[in-house]
């Protein structure tokens, strides 16, 4: 039997509208999409060949904007994406410095946690 390394490469989301969250996604972290629901599902793609979201009714049961899970997106310069997002009405809380690298927290339309980060752009010595 060949041993397999499986690969996170989509992540589902409920929500109790689709379209805006998909919206959100598509203007605010230029994911790709038609917008047309397929099979009961909304199908993003990042550009950068990231991971695909995949936006999905949320039944009324489904509590929305628990905090158990967080989207966090790269960019190089975290002040500079939070003043091109205020322009587009999205508005991200503090910035937060750690080490050697900075993130500011925001949440979708349904109340999910995302964050912007610079960790992936840190220098090697700065995270020993």
């Amino acid at each position: 039997m060949t041993s397999q390394t499986p690969l996170l490469n989509t992540i589902l989301l409920y929500a109790r509208d689709p379209a805006a969250s998909a919206d959100f996604y598509r203007r605010h972290f230029g994911f790709e999409t038609s917008g047309e629901m397929v099979e009961g599902l909304i199908e993003l793609n990042s550009p950068q060949s990231g991971a695909q979201l995949l936006i999905h009714q949320a039944a009324k049961s489904v509590r929305q904007g628990q905090a158990v899970v967080k989207l966090m997106f790269s960019v190089p310069d975290v002040e500079a994406f939070k003043a091109q997002c205020a322009q587009q009405g999205l508005a991200f809380g503090s910035t937060h410095q750690a080490n050697g690298y900075c993130f500011a927290n925001a949440k979708d339309p349904d109340g999910n946690s995302v964050a912007i980060s610079s960790r992936a752009y840190r220098r090697p010595a700065e995270h020993g």
